[in-house]
Parts: C-alpha cells; sequence; structure tokens
C-alpha cells in the first residue's frame, strides 16, 4: 500500500504538499471496458503524411477531434512533415498555448519519421528531447510518448494509438516506438484481439506474471501458464481463473526446451505469443557474490530464454511458434541503468535487450520480437524492499509513484495485439518514466 499517495490525496495532505512542493502522486486512470479511452476530446496538429491515417484511427476509437477545447483528453502533433531545425518551431507554437489544457491523466503523442537527409536527422532527432521533457513537465497523471513510423506503415499505427492513447498505457511515459511497414492481421473484435490464440507465459503463478495471463486471457487468448512446480498450487490458480492450462518445470532443465515444444504442438497446435517472465534475483555486490547466484541468476533469466526460443523458432522455422507470432521478453529498468548489487540480475536484463536486437531482424515478416523494461512496480518483492529505498523507487518517476503488475501486462498485451505487427525491435519501459537511465 503506498500510504503516502493517500495522505497526498488527502485534504491536509494536498495542502501540505502544495506548500512544501513535495511528489504528488496523482490516481492514475487505467483501462476499463465500461469508460471511454480518454476523458476529453483530441487535439490533432502538425504537418504531414499522418494526419489523414491519424484521423481515421481517432474516428474507429470513438474521440472526438476538435479545433478547439476547454479541456484535452489528448493532444496529437504529426511532427513528419519536419525535415530541418527551422521546422521545430512548429512544436513550441502548437503545444505552448494548449499544454496547460491537457485534463487529468491528458495524453501526448509525437508522430515522426525515419529521416531521409541529414537535416531531417537531426531535427527528428531532436523530437526525442521534447517529448521526454514535456513527459515531466505534465502534471496530473499525464503522458507524453514519441512514435516514428516507417514510410509505407501508416496503415500499422492503430493498435498503437489504442494504446498510448488510453488508460492502458497509464504508466508509460517518455518513451520512444518505432512502427514499420508490413501486413496488419486487423481482429474481428478489438476487445478481444487475440481469440482463437495460444499464449504462453513463463513465471505465471504470481505478481507480474499472473496479472500477463489475466489480461491476455481478457483480450481472448487461451493462456499456458508455466512456472516451476514448488509453485503449482499458485499456478493452478491462476490457470483456474483465466480458464488456461498449467505447464510445471525447471526452465533450466535440459530437457525443457523440447519438453515445452511438444506439449505446445500436441496440445495446442502451436503457440502464437511467447512472454519470457519468469525471473529470479539473487542480490549481492559483485566482490561478495559467489559462482552459485550469478550462474542460477544467467541460467533463469537468460539462457532459458535463448534455449526456449531456439527450440520455438526450429532450424527451418518449424518449432511451433505460428506465423505472425509474438515474442515477448521481460526486461527491467536494471539492464538499462544497472542497479547496486545487481550485476548478474542486470546483465541478465540487459541481454533480454540483446534478444530483441538480436531476433527481430531475423524473423522480420514472420514474427515480432520486443520486451518491457518495468521500473518499480508493486509486487510482494518490491513490498519486502527497507521503506526509504521503496519510498525513493515510487517517488523518482514523472509520475511519482509505483506501477502496477497490470502495467506491465497491459504492455505487453499491445506487443501480443494481432494488429502490432510493425511493432518490432521495441523496447519500452513500464516505469512512469524514471529518473534513473534514457
Amino acid at each position: 500500500m503506498d500510504r503516502y499517495q493517500s495522505f497526498a490525496r488527502s485534504g491536509v495532505g494536498r495542502f501540505v504538499v502544495g506548500k512544501l512542493g513535495l511528489p504528488d502522486p496523482y490516481p492514475l486512470r487505467r483501462h476499463s471496458p465500461a469508460e471511454p479511452p480518454l476523458t476529453g476530446p483530441v487535439l490533432l496538429g502538425g504537418a504531414g503524411r499522418l494526419a489523414g491515417p491519424v484521423a481515421g484511427v481517432l474516428a474507429s476509437i470513438g474521440v472526438d477531434v476538435v479545433s478547439a477545447a476547454d479541456r484535452y483528453g489528448a493532444l496529437v502533433f504529426d511532427a513528419t512533415g519536419i525535415t530541418d531545425v527551422a521546422g521545430l518551431r512548429a512544436l513550441f507554437d502548437f503545444f505552448g498555448p494548449v499544454v496547460r489544457s491537457l485534463g487529468p491523466c491528458g495524453r501526448v503523442v509525437v508522430l515522426g519519421t525515419p529521416p531521409a537527409s541529414a537535416a531531417s536527422r537531426v531535427a527528428q532527432r531532436a523530437l526525442e528531447g521534447f517529448v521526454r521533457s514535456v513527459g515531466k513537465e505534465l502534471k496530473r497523471g499525464g503522458t507524453a510518448q514519441l512514435v516514428y513510423v516507417d514510410e509505407g506503415a501508416e496503415g500499422n499505427l492503430e493498435s498503437t494509438l489504442r494504446f498510448l492513447l488510453s488508460g492502458r498505457s497509464a504508466y508509460v511515459s517518455g518513451q520512444v516506438v518505432r512502427v514499420g511497414a508490413g501486413p496488419v492481421e486487423v481482429p474481428a473484435d478489438w476487445s478481444r484481439p487475440l481469440a482463437g490464440k495460444v499464449a504462453l507465459v513463463t513465471g505465471a503463478a504470481r505478481g507480474i506474471g499472473a496479472a500477463i495471463a489475466d489480461v491476455l486471457a481478457r483480450d481472448g487468448a487461451h493462456v499456458v501458464c508455466l512456472d516451476v512446480p514448488a509453485q503449482g498450487d499458485e499456478l493452478a490458480a491462476v490457470a483456474n481463473r483465466v480458464a488456461g492450462s498449467t505447464l510445471q518445470l525447471d526452465l533450466t532443465a535440459d530437457d525443457a526446451p523440447v519438453r515445452i515444444v511438444e506439449q505446445l504442438n500436441v496440445r495446442h497446435g502451436g503457440v502464437d505469443v511467447v512472454v519470457h517472465n519468469a525471473g529470479i534475483t539473487r542480490d549481492k555486490t559483485l566482490g561478495r557474490m559467489d559462482a552459485a547466484r550469478w550462474d542460477a541468476v544467467v541460467a533463469v533469466n537468460l539462457a532459458s530464454q535463448e534455449r526456449l526460443n531456439a527450440a520455438l523458432i526450429g532450424p527451418d522455422g518449424s518449432g511451433g511458434l505460428r506465423a505472425n507470432g509474438r515474442i515477448v521478453g521481460v526486461s527491467s529498468i536494471a539492464g538499462i541503468a544497472g542497479n547496486v548489487g545487481q550485476t548478474n540480475y542486470a546483465t541478465t536484463k540487459a541481454g533480454v535487450i540483446g534478444v530483441v536486437d538480436a531476433l527481430a531482424p531475423e524473423l522480420a515478416g514472420r514474427a515480432t520480437v520486443n520486451a518491457v523494461a518495468p521500473g518499480f512496480i508493486e509486487t510482494r518483492m518490491t513490498a519486502a524492499v527497507p521503506l526509504f529505498i521503496r519510498e525513493a523507487g515510487r517517488r523518482m518517476n514523472s509520475l511519482s509513484q509505483g506501477g502496477l503488475p497490470v502495467d506491465v501486462a497491459e504492455t505487453v498485451a499491445w506487443f501480443a495485439h494481432p494488429a502490432s505487427s510493425g511493432v518490432t525491435g521495441n523496447v519500452v519501459r513500464v516505469c512512469g518514466q524514471s529518473l534513473l537511465g534514457a
């Protein structure tokens, strides 16, 4: 429980927070099927090649696009037409007069493009600094993102905009997403896009893994929940809750990849979504760490992923991962920024990003490969962290609070979406725009 957040929202707390300039963790608006994605209309600006496609997506989502309003649910700017430094003035002209009119938990999305010249490379790279700074200036749960869209990928935007312009991305801010071209599998029902799909979630017995199983099942998938036999009771409870199935085994066992692929092929005819969530920590500073702690973390967090991916892909592409498949790794902010006492853990979580870098181009056209990198997420593990370290983790981000397991799960579900075919090679931090790392 975040007692400080409860205090900050009380009458006395709001007075104290305002007077002393303390962190103000505004309650985040998360996804609810009964509520609209945004709390107000969208202001759409910019002069580029995406204005038309974006307007079409916004219409399909059911949000209003207006030319002026007292309060906005989102500010969306097409910056694909900015080709030189002078053109950056358009950002100031659009956002300056209206950014303070962004409503609670509002969204800022800037759309860029891979540069075609040296001058446009400078201008388009500048968008990252702008968006990350805006994200740190927004109040009341607001977020800001940058989406680079390849030429020819205009029709691949919908799943990404639906994610970023909704409560599904409540704890995602200051991120850069790249959307490429390619065929899109449009779901018959956007509320259940994974209907008929099979998803494997490792480490599914509790915490983030259980939340991922919940959200993928909500979206229509049959979820195969995998964890070690010692977590059998909790694993069964999760599988029963999501009407899925269980697979109890140790991922580090020599025969684990073969057994998993065999189970998926025989019982389910293959797998569409693979989420590598299983992970352990064995923390010690490097000078005090023994080899067993190092080896255990590497074996579970990274080596097992490589072995399972190889088995699922197969030497001839027949390992069980179906066409238009999804591989999603769970990295960590520790893999980006490092962490004291976690050289083993940070090494493996950086390695997960390496898996994305290596496999995304290799599997292009057949499957997407992405990773989430959680920051401080409220779980049983973080609840056991000493008080002052826990409070630092919660407050050292633009949203001044910890995230929830569902925030990671919603990001995984976006990657898993059949219409996210153009979203590959991305590492997206689910950290409230942490002040640590890039």
